[in-house]
């Protein structure tokens, strides 16, 4: 298992600006971000590997992990700290072998079963959602909050839920025994991503 702070998990969104886009990654690092997830669904493989070489400077400066959505070979090319990836991506199982031991890997998943099987391929962590309705992911299901509960004491792994969090209802998922918030909107399209950062986890540290 590796240790990893999960508390405020920042999802980033699409980079058609870089400059202003690394940018808001570093502000929201500066507000309290532990962990980067760089998702890039639309991106060629040469950009989003220079892209990820550029997230990574930012992060390894501030000691902050990052995480690559989905592509293995981006996360093995740049030594991030680990993959993230979804149902329908490469197994889990078949993901920590490639990988290896040592680095991260998350798993998305929104069911009891999803879950308990990917603790038992060896995810280090699980994402949970959308707890909120969100526009950032279409696909993405739903989970009701006593669905969230339900998952986080159905495994011993962390549980970050994501989905539709905002400042405004980030509160109402404190008592559900999860080890952090992953947002992406929330900081991502804020005015002052540092200060968003600040007040997310605040709430989720009260």
């Amino acid at each position: 298992m590796n240790s990893i702070d999960l508390s405020l998990y920042l999802v980033t969104d699409n980079s058609d600006d870089v400059e202003k886009f690394l940018k808001t990654i570093e502000d929201g690092i500066k507000g309290g971000v532990s962990v980067v997830q760089l998702r890039e669904k639309t991106a060629n493989t040469l950009d989003f590997y220079n892209l990820a070489l550029r997230v990574k400077e930012i992060t390894s400066k501030y000691n902050v992990h990052l995480i690559i959505n989905d592509r293995i070979d981006i996360a093995l090319a740049i030594d991030a700290d680990g993959v993230h990836v979804g149902q329908s991506d490469m197994p889990c199982d078949v993901a920590r072998k490639l990988i290896g031991k040592d680095k991260i890997l998350g798993i998305s998943a929104s069911t009891i079963p999803e879950a308990q099987k990917a603790q038992k391929d060896g995810a280090d962590y699980i994402g949970t959602g959308a707890v909120f309705p969100t526009t950032t992911k279409d696909d993405a299901p739903s989970v009701t909050k006593q669905e969230l509960k339900e998952i986080v004491d159905s495994i011993d792994i962390p549980v970050v839920a994501i989905g539709g969090i905002t400042i405004e209802n980030a509160s109402e998922l404190i008592d559900t025994g999860i080890s952090g918030l992953s947002v992406v909107s929330a900081i991502m399209s804020a005015k002052n991503p540092k200060k968003a950062s600040q007040e997310l986890l605040n709430i989720f540290n009260s």
